[in-house]
């Protein structure tokens, strides 16, 4: 009985395997699908060609060399934003304060590296530069870490409350301490080209691409394969059974906030020591809130999070593209980004009500 069972459990399981993989592979796929649909009517609705917009948006962003570099290159911050993203919304923690830890790493690496290549070999000054990012970054990410490890604060509305305070003290911080007095354009110094991150091969593409790449695969073998990812999961799925498993809830909760704002800084470094070579007053790319949308589309896999980075940066560096040639405003982007987050939210809510009504 045992031998004609086996191949009859097998020949069962692999539909089943199959559906489940249709199943995943819709919902991740769906929401993208329909949110470019939505963008196609409003663009109709404003007297766009939606598949002129996206031909513009293909053709620079994914098939022109030079397209491509500067696709891979923007790449590199939003996987290192990505990366802190997945650490802490794996352990239950929404850190939405990355735009202020990306703006503060910024500019902690613009101020330190002019002066630190001065007086050390560059490669040196570099990795000083972005522990210091790093450490920035975490230093910022500290109250909201106390507040909600120790008394519960919801940190969604602390770490948005430390953005808007982060963004703010970075421009003041360009603006009034580190200001290059050989210049009359608010900015810090800048860092001499031949002294930033070595470009890959003899393209424009910069280094700091397989700095990000690197930083997601770590990030996520950390959490699905380390004891340590082990515990920061389980405290995200129950914390009640994690205290009475004998886990240190608050120590945890500080560690996730933590790595996921040093991330977050050097993401801010590796653009700037990378591609950028200064940070400018009012300069905020708002990679932080872009990003999370991809690493939901995801499901907070890190391998899959690469290829949603690689999309949204596709769409970021094609639209500016479309923006100069059809006059379709540049923050068109956005629209398009927040109607795949709504979309998304909504199939995942009817999916899951729909799992429910099959279960009862």
């Amino acid at each position: 009985m045992s031998v004609d069972t086996a191949p009859m459990t097998s020949g069962t399981a692999a539909p089943a395997v199959g559906r489940a993989v249709f199943h995943r592979l819709l919902l991740t796929v769906g929401p993208i699908v329909i949110a470019l649909t939505i963008a196609g009517l409003i663009l109709l609705a404003v007297g766009v060609n939606p598949l002129t917009y996206y031909g513009y948006v293909i053709d620079r962003g994914l098939l022109s060399p030079t397209g491509v570099q500067q696709t891979l290159t923007r790449m590199a911050p939003m996987l290192f934003l990505a990366a802190g993203l997945i650490v802490a919304f794996r352990a239950g923690i929404w850190n939405l304060g990355g735009d202020g830890q990306f703006l503060l790493g910024a500019v902690t690496a613009a101020a330190s590296a002019p002066l630190l290549v001065m007086v050390m070999p560059v490669w040196l000054a570099l990795v000083i530069a972005f522990v210091l990012a790093a450490l920035v970054g975490m230093v910022w990410s500290l109250l909201p870490a106390l507040l909600r490890a120790y008394y519960g604060v919801n940190e969604i509305i602390t770490t948005l409350m430390m953005t808007f305070l982060g963004v703010s003290l970075a421009n003041a911080m360009v603006k009034l301490v580190f200001l290059d007095p050989g210049t009359t354009v608010p900015q810090t110094r800048t860092l001499a080209v031949e002294d930033r991150l070595p470009r890959l091969f003899d393209t424009t593409i910069s280094s700091g691409l397989i700095l990000g790449l690197v930083a997601v695969v770590a990030v996520h073998l950390v959490m699905t394969r380390t004891a340590f990812g082990l515990r920061l999961r389980v405290v995200g799925a129950n914390p009640r059974a994690a205290v009475h498993a004998g886990l240190n809830v608050p120590h945890l909760t500080i560690a996730v906030f933590a790595l996921s704002a040093a991330l977050a800084g050097l993401g801010g470094a590796v653009d700037i020591l990378g591609v950028q070579g200064n940070v400018r007053a009012d300069w905020n790319p708002a990679y932080g809130l872009l990003v999370i949308p991809m690493v939901f589309l995801a499901r907070l896999n890190g391998f899959a999070t690469i290829g949603f980075v690689l999309l949204l940066s596709v769409l970021s560096i094609g639209g500016e593209s479309a923006a100069r040639r059809i006059g379709v405003p540049n923050h068109f982007t956005l629209v398009l980004i927040a109607t795949v987050l709504i979309v998304l939210a909504i199939v995942e809510y009817v999916d899951s009500r729909y799992l429910s009504a099959r279960r009862s």
